[in-house]
């Protein structure tokens, strides 16, 4: 009867560890927390030359960038998706880019090839700046007047959100009153949809 017991709450404990290590697993993948306690990661140990208070104010702007990294690529999905709808899968070569857009593309992806590294992307869309983007909505105002109540507010939405992206894309600290600003000027994009 021991033995059985003995067996049971090994079993019990090993259990208990996959369903820990699962939990851990999908933390991490999904960035998100479920409540469990977070393993102290080896990633912090990295680089402890730098200064500490620079490792912290890098913590601290980490969640700016993933926030301005989600919202960017999420422009680019919604961009390539109308766009893809709206004219077919040339899209960007039959004029709903704006020629200068275009070219500054094809020089960016050509300086991506010479330099031997890896490319960043074989879509065109991702060798535009944040700035295009906004152009290239309002190029295509007759399309995306459907999906935004306001052209003038996408603009001044985009204006705003390229301004905060200069500190977080340089690796500047943002003063609290812009992590407020960043925070407001998100949200005002999601209700400037519909």
């Amino acid at each position: 009867m021991t033995n059985k017991v003995d067996n049971h709450l090994r079993a019990f404990g090993m259990s208990g560890l996959q369903i820990t290590d699962n939990i851990a697993t999908i933390e991490d993948k999904y960035r998100i927390s479920l409540g469990h306690h977070k393993r102290q990661a080896d990633e912090q140990d990295y680089y402890p030359q730098f200064d500490s208070e620079i490792r912290a104010e890098a913590a601290s702007m980490a969640s700016h960038y993933e926030t301005f990294y989600c919202l960017e690529q999420s422009i680019r999905e919604l961009i390539v998706s109308t766009l893809f709808d709206k004219f077919g899968s040339d899209w960007w070569n039959d004029g709903a880019v704006p020629a200068n857009i275009v070219t500054d593309v094809e020089k960016r992806m050509q300086r991506d090839k010479d330099s031997g590294f890896s490319l960043r992307s074989e879509r065109e869309i991702d060798y535009t700046n944040f700035g295009e983007l906004s152009v290239i909505i309002t190029f295509n105002w007759d399309v995306f007047g459907a999906i935004f109540s306001s052209k003038r507010a996408v603009e001044r939405i985009m204006n705003s959100l390229n301004l905060l992206r200069g500190p977080i894309a340089h690796c500047s600290p943002l003063a609290a009153d812009e992590v407020d600003r960043l925070s407001l000027t998100v949200k005002d994009w999601f209700r400037s949809m519909g």
